[in-house]
């Protein structure tokens, strides 16, 4: 999976088609919501995924860990507290140096 996912103001600048990636994500309290993937990286050989609210792309993302069995992938919902903390240490500081280009 590369580092980063082309979407549709991903602004990277390539000539390519932009496919947008829904998933349909059920939440604590048991609604499906579709979730946009807008971003992938990498830390300590893990790979995460950075979705958005298709539906409210102004609310926050959130991170998953992608997992791989048998050539499947899955989102798998982080719930140690040291390895949310680092990947969204790593995010914000993504996110920080994207803004700061545009």
């Amino acid at each position: 999976m590369s580092e980063h996912q082309h979407g549709a103001d991903c602004g990277c600048g390539e000539d390519h088609e932009h496919e947008e990636q829904v998933l349909i994500v059920t939440d604590d309290e048991g609604q499906e919501r579709e979730m946009v993937m807008v971003y992938t990286f990498e830390s300590d050989n893990n790979v995460y995924a950075v979705l958005l609210d298709r539906n409210d792309p102004e609310a926050d993302g959130v991170i998953f860990r992608i997992q791989e069995e048998n050539d499947e992938s899955f989102l798998v919902g982080i719930e140690d507290d040291a390895e949310w903390d680092r990947v969204t240490a790593i995010y914000e500081e993504i996110a920080r140096t994207e803004n700061e280009e545009n």
